[in-house]
């Protein structure tokens, strides 16, 4: 009899699962992230940068072959999200309070992910001020 555990069952879905696609991954960043205020997309060393008051909260990016999706955390947060074997510490931008999602770690969790992307955007200075005070009210 197969092991039906809910460990199992997770993995043979993310075995049976096409892996998402590079643009269909955008494609979803595009529409989380283009819905807050002031957002613009851009380009910044060849990936696509999403930013509030051009600063960046959020890159798709491969990095040594491995794509993923870095997000501002704060420096206070590294140490919680690199206990998570999903992320790792962004180069050059870690030390910044930056970590990546790695994309193909495990199946993607669309309402974990915008989670994620708001809490990036609320740390750019001012960009997250009009979001903080809607869901204050």
């Amino acid at each position: 009899m197969p092991n039906c555990s809910p460990s199992s069952t997770k993995s043979l879905r993310a075995i049976d699962l096409p892996a998402p696609t590079a643009d269909s991954i955008l494609k979803r960043l595009r529409k989380i992230c283009l819905r807050l205020p002031g957002v613009t997309e851009t380009v910044t060393f060849g990936h696509p940068t999403f930013q509030a008051q051009g600063k960046s909260f959020a890159v798709l990016e491969e990095y040594k072959g491995e794509l993923g999706i870095a997000i501002r955390v704060g420096k206070l947060m590294l140490g919680i999200f690199l206990k998570d074997p999903r992320f790792f510490l962004t180069p050059y931008a870690g030390k910044h309070g930056w970590v990546t999602l790695r994309v193909y770690a495990a199946p993607l969790d669309w309402v974990e992910i915008r989670g994620l992307l708001e809490g990036s955007f609320e740390l750019v200075p001012q960009a997250g001020q009009s979001t903080r005070r809607r869901r204050a009210r």
